[in-house]
């Protein structure tokens, strides 16, 4: 496996104690696989990925282990994680068109970056230029600033330079918001043409967008209040979930061609428990249909088919008949 995190707890420092936004986190991912993770905001999935490259001082790491390429993150430590980011990890953060600085042309961005990691950023030109190419860029973008670039091209600037030196994994963090339906297509594409090109060895895209991640994911991990729901291949979550909650959320999704005048879409009942004092037991139990006495024990995460995990004691039950008739079109 070229990513295993296990039992990763990962929590936020406020006045009114720690958030628990990510509390008991455990999946692996393959070599060349692109995971997909899922979930309401507030669910933890952009804690996950920046807890992976260590990037907000608000974060307090209180246990489990993350391994990539079989050596450990040292995820604990900023300093000791600095030799590992963009080299082995690399991140394409959340509001990625914002990440570029302003005042800097593009390519003199992209020349003290490399010279940060030790890297002759002449000898990298001719790649760069490359690169820029493949995702439809002419190497003029380097002389532009930021400011005269549309969203979709410093996204796709924001892609290269971040899988430049092609790094073991990838974390694309809402990757496509704020873009177009047209530029998401495109966007995503790219990052499927980088895993086949092998600029990039596997990737996480974290979005709460199960559309895109039906579209180009290999896997989708979905999460609830801190913790995993469910974990199967792209194609059977979509069409036979198996928690509650992936059922209500693949129903929720509009569909192409539908008309909703006699059934309105229909969203999920109730909001997230607080991460401050989450409640014992099932996370989801107060919003789900099938909850029962035994949902006041935490579910262990079981794996229930060929790569498809579920963390739910009524994993095996039937889906109420308006949510399996959904879950039927939306695939």
């Amino acid at each position: 496996m070229a990513l295993r995190v296990d039992d990763l707890r990962v929590y936020y420092r406020t006045l009114a104690g720690d958030v628990k936004a990510l509390d008991g986190v455990s999946f692996a991912l393959a070599d060349g696989e692109i995971m997909g993770v899922a979930g309401e905001s507030g669910c933890g999935k952009s804690t996950l990925g920046k807890s992976l490259i260590r990037l907000d001082a608000r974060m307090r790491y209180v246990s489990g282990s993350v391994a990539l390429d079989g050596e450990e993150l040292p995820i604990w430590d900023d300093a000791q994680m600095s030799a590992f980011r963009y080299r082995r990890v690399s991140i394409v953060p959340q509001y990625a068109m914002s990440a570029l600085n302003p005042t800097r042309k593009i390519g003199r961005m992209v020349r003290e970056l490399l010279r940060s990691r030790g890297v002759d950023a002449d000898a990298k030109r001719p790649e760069l230029e490359r690169r820029l190419g493949l995702v439809g860029l002419s190497a003029d973008v380097l002389d532009r600033y930021p400011i005269e670039l549309s969203g979709g091209m410093k996204q796709r600037v924001v892609m290269v330079v971040s899988t430049l030196l092609d790094p073991s994994l990838l974390i694309a963090d809402e990757l496509t918001s704020a873009l177009d339906v047209s530029t998401q297509k495109a966007v995503a594409r790219t990052l499927v043409e980088f895993r086949d090109r092998r600029f990039v060895g596997s990737t996480i895209v974290i979005t709460h967008d199960l559309s895109i991640l039906y579209q180009i994911a290999d896997t989708i991990l979905v999460m609830y209040a801190g913790k995993v729901a469910e974990k199967a291949p792209a194609e059977e979550l979509v069409s036979t979930p198996r928690h509650p909650y992936t059922r209500l959320l693949v129903s929720s999704l509009p569909q192409a061609g539908a008309r909703y005048r006699e059934r309105r879409l229909a969203g999920i009942p109730g909001r997230p428990p607080s991460l401050l004092d989450p409640p014992r037991g099932c996370r989801f139990r107060d919003r789900c249909p099938l909850a029962s006495a035994r949902c006041l024990e935490e579910p262990p995460v079981v794996e229930v088919g060929a790569g498809h995990a579920v963390a739910c004691w009524e994993a095996d039950a039937a889906p109420p008949p308006e949510t399996r008739l959904q879950t039927a079109e939306a695939s």
